[in-house]
């Protein structure tokens, strides 16, 4: 194992102790020594410049000063706090301390020059430092005059214990110092040469303690090219040697049932369309397992391209399932699907959990002997007595909404690994498919089918609701139907957005019956009531569907041509997103309306900008990636494995994550299972990467 000494226990840890253990643990996620090493400064300070106090606003960033104190006072009442008016010569300043007054007074000395650290503010007029970092000019210790230093994450609890900023420099070097002779290198010396990379020894220790700001640069790229450099290299590994070890079927007749429905659609496939079907038909007929994502945006036909794809399997005498993440979407695929093969000899079943045991137990049959051809569900698919005669073709929609665990639990309905395709609805930008779905071939469908109008997409704020109104009015004058969407079921006292009680209130005293007619939709509604009331939209029966999120997905009505939402500010831009897709989806032309309150935040307010500017799916996701991060991105979170990256941006990290791709390519080209010397430590460290890693979870993303 290499750096064996890196999975210390941290209680071990001089200095640190079960309690202080105990605290690591819960408040930074610190468990070994690797851990702390790896802990990535929030931000450095450098501490080679001293400001005078004439010098300081309160604007300022944190700085040092250089003086010593004229008078302490404790000032009594409500909030009692301990106040020492501090000089430099230039100016006074205020230092406050609301806590550890008994001990502070204690210690403070007149006469006695100190330096001191922290962020100006202000109080009535008087510039102040709050909890400031202080300690006698005299007594500073060699270590801690690095010209720059590193600022942690911390806690009021951390901070209550002692454990603040002094005691992590200090655990820092006291660790540093112990472990350094003994920290091996993970990279290969001919890399780290060609590469000029840092030793790892050097980038931990100038991680903590930089000299300067160009030596905290070769850090950063050290570290971020190991990080990506490893998931890719697993990456590139795990796809030769799916490639080279997992068959797959192969389809290669195309035949009466794929015809028989390509020759009846009415409309002609668009050029995206037919691009990806020629990539998995190419797929079909290599002899290896397809592990294909399909990538496109709302409404740009997926599903079509799906159904071609299990049609050329059911000519093939193969079955295939779709498993979607909720039940109106497993619900909306089955009727399309049915109705789009209803001309064809092709048997479609549904199973999802409200499936009635008598329908569950002649699906189970039917599906077992080979009598059904398309058997679409939700995770009931993965059940253990979800039994196939024969799946070839396994099909995953809005995949990133399943664990790793659930998805792999799928291709172990045949004896052979059935062929994958992963759909998803929401663009997922170039770095993220890169890292998290690298060992995927992808596929877009980046172009929607002609006759379809942009939709409008407008934001107002509530002072605008009856402009929003009379856009509704007209739109239902000329025939069409709204949806508004509310992101709350019942009034939170914490949060001040519209919830979904007050507005049906408010919509129904505008658009009162039995002139509009309005449905409602939520989670919490029973599952016939939430059918039924869809129902009535989807058949034109009600002109308004208020409802939460739960339509995101899965509702498909062409007549829909208005799409408020409420709170906008409140989503993320994925999901605005999506919702913005259940509208246009006829001729008519469409609208968004982005109802927000006046106060934005600045992420707020570049989200509904963006939304407003553009429509397409792939730049939105980009915006999102870097205004949010990408969170749990693989999916993984159920079942404990994480994509590790510290200190990797994946939204502004491309040319990094780009370079350690071709490195790993490189690598797994010549060597494609690292069985040379020179490749023996990236070995070694792919097989300890691997331990978190079911091998299973290969077979399917």
């Amino acid at each position: 194992m290499i750096n064996s000494i890196l999975y210390t226990d941290i209680q071990f840890v001089t200095g640190v102790g079960p309690l202080k253990a105990k605290l690591l643990q819960d408040e930074l996620g610190i468990y070994t020594l690797g851990d702390l090493l790896y802990t990535i400064p929030i931000r450095y300070v450098d501490k080679t410049k001293v400001y005078t106090i004439s010098e300081l606003m309160e604007t300022q960033i944190a700085v040092q000063l250089k003086g010593k104190l004229q008078r302490i006072e404790l000032i009594p009442g409500k909030q009692k706090r301990l106040v020492a008016h501090f000089s430099d010569g230039t100016g006074v300043l205020e230092l406050v301390w609301f806590k550890g007054i008994s001990w502070m007074q204690k210690s403070l000395k007149y006469n006695t020059e100190y330096i001191i650290f922290g962020k100006p503010g202000s109080y009535n007029g008087k510039l102040n430092i709050i909890h400031p970092e202080i300690a006698e000019a005299s007594r500073i210790a060699q270590s801690e005059k690095a010209p720059i230093q590193a600022i942690y994450s911390s806690s009021e609890k951390l901070k209550n214990k002692m454990m603040g900023q002094k005691f992590m420099n200090a655990l820092m070097h006291q660790a540093l110092s112990s472990v350094m002779p003994k920290i091996e290198e993970t990279l290969p010396q001919y890399l780290i040469d060609s590469l000029r990379l840092l030793p790892l020894r050097d980038a931990l220790f100038q991680l903590h303690f930089p000299s300067s700001m160009d030596s905290l640069r070769k850090v950063h790229q050290r570290i971020k090219f190991e990080e990506i450099f490893f998931i890719q290299l697993r990456i590139q590994q795990e796809k030769l040697i799916r490639t080279e070890q997992t068959k797959g079927f192969i389809f290669n007749q195309v035949g009466n049932l794929f015809h028989g429905f390509y020759d009846a659609l009415p409309y002609t496939l668009t050029q995206a369309q037919k691009r990806v079907m020629k990539e998995l038909r190419g797929d079909f007929g290599k002899g290896r397992q397809m592990n294909r994502l399909l990538q496109g945006d709302v409404g740009s036909g997926k599903t079509v391209v799906a159904l071609m794809c299990m049609l050329i399997a059911a000519d093939n005498q193969f079955q295939s399932c779709m498993m979607a993440p909720t039940e109106i979407l497993a619900q909306q695929h089955y009727k399309s699907i049915s109705k789009l093969v209803e001309h064809l000899p092709v048997r479609v079943a549904i199973l999802t959990g409200s499936t009635k045991a008598s329908e569950r137990k002649e699906i189970l049959a039917d599906l077992d002997a080979g009598l059904i051809h398309i058997l679409i569900g939700t995770h009931a698919l993965i059940e253990d007595r979800v039994q196939f005669h024969n799946v070839g073709l396994v099909i995953i929609d809005e995949q990133h909404r399943f664990g790793v665990e659930q998805r792999s639990r799928l291709w172990t309905k045949n004896e052979q690994v059935p062929h994958v395709l992963v759909m998803s609805a929401t663009p997922i930008p170039r770095t993220l498919t890169m890292t998290v779905y690298g060992d995927l071939d992808v596929s877009v469908i980046d172009e929607l089918p002609p006759g379809r109008k942009p939709i409008n997409t407008l934001h107002y704020t509530d002072a605008s609701r009856f402009t929003v109104f009379k856009l509704i009015k007209e739109q239902i004058s000329i025939g069409h139907q709204v949806y508004i969407v509310f992101p709350l079921i019942n009034e939170s006292e914490a949060l001040d957005y519209k919830n979904l009680q007050d507005g049906i209130e408010l919509i129904e005293q505008h658009f009162p019956p039995p002139q509009y007619i309005t449905c409602v939709v939520h989670g919490k509604l029973k599952a016939e009531e939430k059918e039924a009331n869809m129902q009535r939209f989807v058949k034109g029966q009600a002109q308004i569907m208020v409802a939460t999120t739960v339509i995101e997905v899965g509702v498909d009505v062409p007549n829909a041509s208005t799409m408020i939402i409420e709170s906008a500010e409140r989503f993320g831009l994925a999901q605005l997103h999506q919702l913005r897709g259940r509208v246009g989806r006829g001729a008519a032309q469409s609208y968004c309306v982005l109802m927000s309150g006046y106060k934005l935040s600045q992420d707020a307010k570049i989200r509904l900008e963006t939304m407003c500017r553009t429509s397409n799916g792939f730049e939105i996701a980009e915006v999102d990636l870097k205004l949010r991060g990408p969170g749990d991105i693989d999916g993984t979170q159920q079942s404990g494995t994480d994509i590790g990256l510290k200190l990797t941006n994946l939204a502004r990290d491309g040319q990094m994550i780009d370079f350690a791709r071709k490195i790993a390519e490189k690598i797994i080209i010549e060597d494609g299972y690292l069985l040379l010397d020179k490749h023996v430590l990236l070995r070694i460290r792919l097989k300890e990467i691997g331990k978190n890693r079911p091998i299973e979870y290969r077979k399917i993303s």
